[in-house]
């Protein structure tokens, strides 16, 4: 009955080693969380907020709600768009997602000429 005492008594010993390599592996996953997601989005922020602040009559933009257009004027935090000719929305500088650059589609692959039927 004693032996049972006296190793229920004796915990054996932490499997990571003591509390000190618990706060040592904490700090390592708040690093690897650090720069695998924290500061590329910073760094995508700033990249958007100093488009946003450059923006100039003649960029073209997309906003958020998926409109193209051309900017026609700036007005402090206000930007008047053009998205077709004589058609000009206002916009919030915050609701503009980012430049816009139009795809280049492939030229589509030349119809085959059709072939001649063959005489027998």
């Amino acid at each position: 009955m004693i032996a049972l005492f006296a190793q229920a008594a004796d915990p054996g010993g932490s499997p990571f080693g003591g509390s000190l390599n618990m706060l040592f592996l904490v700090g390592i996953f708040f690093l690897i969380f650090y720069f695998m997601i924290m500061r590329p989005q910073q760094q995508q922020q700033r990249k958007h907020k100093s488009f946003i602040d450059g923006l100039k009559k003649g960029d073209e933009v997309v906003t958020s709600g998926g409109m193209v257009g051309r900017v026609a004027a700036v007005q402090g935090d206000v930007l008047s768009v053009e998205i077709a000719p004589n058609v000009k929305v206002r916009v919030l500088k915050s609701q503009v997602s980012g430049a816009y650059a139009p795809k280049e589609t492939p030229a589509a692959p030349a119809a085959p000429a059709a072939e001649e039927p063959t005489k027998k």
